[in-house]
């Protein structure tokens, strides 16, 4: 993926070297929104990376690594493509002017309108203040501990989070949401599966776009953003973790969902392709 040098997003927030407090002084209250988020809108990353970072930070101020600076750069970039794509896409698609969602990165721990949000949790959108929260040591443990290393398999990340913010403008995330509250817990993990492999399908119609917008990507990029889907399927997720995996306690998907679904999207560049819903029944 060509990114050096191009436009990066003003809708970017780097919290990265604000020295806030480490996970060891959140409490059990905090910890309970870690999970709830986790839950919810973010991928539960803790078993592969140890368990809950418990205060790696000092609270101190510091300066951004040289590899932080350029993660930085990037995030601000790739925020930047989907902005330009999904302001053309989603009026021609489906007939709403698009929105900018903000981008805050941090290191370790912060707070979000959605509660605490924390590393060991993995990338995720918060509807209540339209924003995504990413720390960019995922990108470090994509490459070294889940085998999806690459920009494109990191732009994939950014872009399944541009999805749900798409899934918030149409009101699709709220439906969803009030939908699991009232099911019982199979039923809320398959509806929260079908709204994960719709974003999934959404960044998907991201790249198809992008790729003839940009042409920035080619085709070694495409393979990275499907193994980087294989690499966060719940399947592989529990594989890695040592458990079994339990197809009735999937909340994003299978790997070959989530490879299947963002290639349906990238394939179409068509949002009405991406009725994940309406594929499964619902």
């Amino acid at each position: 993926m060509e990114w050096r040098g191009r436009r990066g997003s003003r809708n970017v927030e780097d919290r990265r070297g604000m020295g806030r407090a480490g996970a060891g002084g959140v409490g059990i209250v905090g910890m309970l929104a870690i999970l709830a988020v986790g839950y919810f809108f973010g991928i539960d990353i803790s078993p592969i990376v140890g368990g809950l970072d418990q205060g790696s930070q000092s609270g101190e101020p510091r300066e951004l690594t040289a590899e932080e600076k350029e993660s930085g750069q990037f995030v601000s970039v790739v925020l930047a493509d989907t902005e330009e794509v999904w302001a053309r896409v989603l009026p021609e698609q489906a007939g709403e002017q698009y929105a900018d969602p903000g981008l805050v990165m941090f290191s370790g721990i912060d707070s979000s309108a959605c509660g605490t949000a924390q590393s060991a949790m993995g990338p995720f959108y918060c509807p209540n203040d339209r924003k995504i929260y990413l720390d960019t040591d995922f990108f470090r443990t994509m490459s070294q501990k889940m085998g999806a290393g690459g920009d494109f398999a990191y732009a994939y990340v950014i872009a399944h989070e541009v999805g749900h913010h798409v899934q918030n403008q149409l009101g699709i995330l709220s439906q969803t949401m009030q939908a699991r509250q009232q099911s019982n817990q199979a039923t809320a993990n398959r509806i929260s599966v079908l709204t994960e492999l719709q974003a999934d399908c959404f960044a998907g119609v991201w790249a198809s776009h992008a790729s003839q917008q940009f042409n920035s990507i080619d085709e070694g990029d495409i393979d990275e953003a499907i193994n980087a889907a294989a690499a966060v399927g719940d399947d592989t997720l529990m594989e890695k973790a040592g458990r079994a995996p339990m197809p009735d306690a999937f909340t994003h998907g299978s790997s070959a969902q989530r490879q299947e679904w963002f290639k349906r999207g990238f394939s179409s560049g068509q949002m009405a392709q991406c009725d994940t819903f309406k594929a499964a029944g619902m």
